[in-house]
């Protein structure tokens, strides 16, 4: 992700939160002007009281002191609100943009492909109604404090600018010294948490081959570097917010010693009680400045969100409202593919072109490596072409709506993935449960006896990515669900890879009935089964097309091809080799001697 890539959804949002900022800041002015209330009681207790010797007067003095913490209170309680609401507004506005955004980046295998952002957007969320934040709305009242201060005395007044001035330049500092460590420390912890999830998600994998104390090392290494640099971090912030404290000690009793002063000087009116004054408002004038400084943190968080959530969000665009286009008949095109994996890498499928009619069945075949996963990605629209197109009844897939073509594709991956939830919701793809539809997806994979076997039947829950199920069984439910709803494409990655022969046999069956009814396949396969059921049939071979047609075409070819390429082999070696018992055999021994014309 290019961080200089910018984009002004994020301001645009936070614009439309002005009228939010207008009402809190009204309610900051006027519960900051609330606070000269203790100042103003203790000039009149000092002064009328005092000399009137009235306890009416006090009693009611006393009263409305305590109104005006009562109302300034009320006054803070609905500015908290108000800005709680403006948070959940910023939410509501970009959370699905973000939750989108990042299902794409995972797409492009960008590093925004995670639920880091979600976390990003939250913390600006929570920021809104922080206390930095809500110091800094408070900082016209402080100008306000400051101005008294000059109507008292013109030598406090210049002095409090000074104090100011000076919590500026140590929150300045404190900026310039913590940020960076700050922003690291950020990323490392990311790092190390996306790290932990890796690990988490091969559990079984790790402690099962003994890498679990390597793993917790590296992990440790993660966390480690993410502790010294907020080790760092939190020492400068330490000493800086014990000079801002400092300073705003300092302040209130240099204030009163120099407003004693003056009184000395008789250069102070209004008497003892006005120099307490000048000292209060002198440490209310500096109060939120340190305020920031001690929580300066979370602005350093904010600000990194920010960034991170605005280079995301610059990256992928947001697609424009397409056209509704009518639903897909199963005519795939695919025209002069030449695609990679999304980013700058190598092209991996090489001018691939084929065609396929309304229930026909494709298999394609060729050796690992050899750009079936790619090609199953790119018919489905998860990848971009670097050119060509793919085609459904003439519409470009990958800029096809996938809210609207989604349920007119199956798609099984080599790695099949499974969310947590229930069985029947995962074969209807998490949107509404039909049970008719979903019970003749799943006989038709041969599933539903397995189902009703579980404790719930198709209520059951599955567990985190299925892990309550064995690798057969997520097969066939995955199986079962590219094929919910009878859509008119289908493309299966490897998906007889977890089956035994009763699922082979179901595999062949599911197809076959599909493509009567005129539902178009694509399988991708190592495994020679599927080819009973197939029209054509597409070797590749590092990423280009070795032949394309009929099956039986095919086949003979390639076993032509493997023929001779077996006698070459037996008259180079002089000895005998047995000849290749089956169509894979010798299609992997052909390309390997000969790519077919």
């Amino acid at each position: 992700m290019k961080p200089q890539e910018k984009s002004g959804e994020l301001r645009q949002a936070v614009t439309t939160l002005r009228a939010y900022f207008v009402r809190a800041a009204w309610f900051s002015v006027c519960s900051g002007l609330l606070l000269l209330a203790p100042s103003g009681y203790m000039l009149e207790v000092y002064g009328r009281v005092v000399n009137s010797r009235s306890t009416l007067t006090l009693a009611m003095l006393t009263l409305l002191v305590l109104a005006a913490y009562c109302l300034m209170e009320i006054l803070d309680w609905a500015r908290a609100e108000v800005m709680y609401r403006a948070g959940q507004k910023l939410d509501r506005k970009m959370r699905d943009r973000v939750f989108c955004a990042i299902f794409e980046a995972g797409l492009k295998r960008l590093p925004g492909g995670t639920a880091q952002p979600l976390n990003d957007l939250r913390t600006l969320r929570e920021f809104l109604y922080s206390p930095p934040l809500l110091a800094l709305m408070e900082a016209p009242v402080s100008l306000v404090f400051v101005g008294l201060m000059f109507a008292i005395s013109p030598v406090l007044g210049l002095s409090a600018v000074v104090g100011s001035l000076l919590q500026v330049f140590v929150g300045w500092i404190n900026d310039r010294s913590t940020r960076p460590p700050l922003v690291s420390a950020n990323r490392s912890a990311i790092e190390a948490q996306q790290y932990a999830d890796a690990a988490l998600r091969n559990s079984q994998v790790i402690e099962s081959m003994g890498m679990l104390a390597d793993v917790h090392r590296r992990w440790m290494g993660k966390r480690r570097d993410f502790l010294q640099r907020e080790a760092i971090a939190s020492d400068r912030a330490g000493a800086y917010q014990a000079v801002s404290k400092f300073l705003q000690v300092a302040m209130g009793s240099l204030l009163l010693g120099l407003g004693a002063w003056l009184l000395l000087k008789n250069q102070l009116n209004g008497g003892a009680g006005m120099m307490v004054v000048g000292s209060i408002l002198g440490g209310r004038a500096l109060a939120p400045l340190v305020q920031l400084v001690t929580q300066w943190r979370a602005v350093v968080n904010a600000c990194d969100a920010w960034q991170r959530l605005d280079s995301l969000l610059g990256v992928i665009a947001q697609r424009p409202d397409t056209m509704s286009l009518p639903p897909p008949k199963g005519a795939l095109q695919v025209e002069s593919l030449v695609a990679g994996a999304p980013g700058n890498g190598p092209a991996i499928l090489k001018n691939v072109a084929f065609g396929l009619v309304p229930g026909e069945v494709l298999a394609v075949v060729g050796p690992s490596a050899a750009g079936k996963t790619t090609l199953a990605r790119l018919i489905v629209g998860l990848w971009p072409a670097t050119s060509g197109k793919v085609r459904l009844d003439g519409a470009d897939v990958f800029a096809w709506d996938k809210s609207e073509l989604g349920p007119h594709i199956g798609y099984l991956p080599q790695d099949v993935e499974l969310l947590e939830g229930t069985v029947a919701e995962n074969i209807a793809r998490f949107g509404e449960v039909r049970p008719a539809k979903v019970e003749a997806a799943a006989l038709a994979v041969d599933l539903h006896a397995c189902i009703a076997n579980l404790p719930l039947g198709y209520d059951s829950p599955i567990g985190p990515e299925g892990t309550m199920l064995s690798g057969g069984q997520r097969q066939r439910i995955a199986l079962a669900r590219a094929i919910y709803g009878e859509p008119a494409l289908v493309v299966l990655d490897e998906p007889n890879s977890s089956l035994d022969e009763a699922g082979d046999a179901a595999l062949a069956a599911v197809i076959s009935n599909l493509k009567a009814r005129g539902t178009t396949f694509v399988v991708m396969t190592h495994r020679t089964s599927v080819l009973a059921v197939a029209d054509k049939m597409l070797v590749l071979c590092d990423g280009a097309m070795q032949a394309f047609g009929a099956r039986d075409e095919v086949l003979a070819a390639l076993r032509q091809a493997g023929e001779q390429a077996v006698d070459r082999m037996r008259k180079a070696a002089n000895s005998p080799v047995p000849k290749p018992r089956d169509a894979a055999t010798a299609a992997s021994a052909a390309l390997q001697a000969s790519p077919l014309p």
